[in-house]
């Protein structure tokens, strides 16, 4: 009997290490996707400041249509009149979490005008987020359009 009790607690106590780790990884996927809609809802109000203080300042990123920019680059074109995305939404994410690293892959569907005319776009992305100081920022993004059917 006592051999049956500790294999029981030995089990449970094995059982319950994983979930400590998952509630400190789920703690950081909650605020990665957290941050990934706040990023969304700024960049379709243009709110500069506010997607920039998402980002680091070694932000690589690489848009659906190949082109490739830095974050000052990339603050330009967040803030350029000439395009406005009136709507940005998150169709599904997941977040994998590596310590102080983590991989957000999904897809977004963005509605707006560029140059005055009319888009609708569904892209998949890739972003990576890196904790500095207790902060996540995001370090890479990449995006690769999905053609529409």
């Amino acid at each position: 009997m006592k051999i049956l009790a500790l294999a029981i607690l030995a089990a449970l106590l094995l059982s319950t290490a994983p979930l400590a780790q998952d509630k400190s990884a789920s703690a950081d996927e909650i605020q990665i996707k957290q941050l990934e809609r706040a990023w969304n809802q700024a960049e379709s109000k243009q709110e500069v400041q506010e997607v920039s203080s998402l980002l680091a300042d070694s932000l690589v990123y690489t848009d659906y249509d190949g082109s490739f920019m830095n974050k000052s680059e990339y603050l330009k074109w967040v803030a350029a009149p000439q395009q406005k995305a009136d709507h940005i939404y998150d169709e599904g994410q997941a977040v994998k979490v590596y310590g102080d690293a983590a991989v957000v892959t999904g897809i977004y569907r963005e509605t707006g005008s560029n140059k005055g005319k009319p888009y609708v776009i569904r892209s998949r992305f890739t972003d990576t987020w890196i904790k500095r100081g207790g902060v996540w920022l995001c370090v890479a993004s990449h995006s690769t359009l999905i053609p529409s059917k």
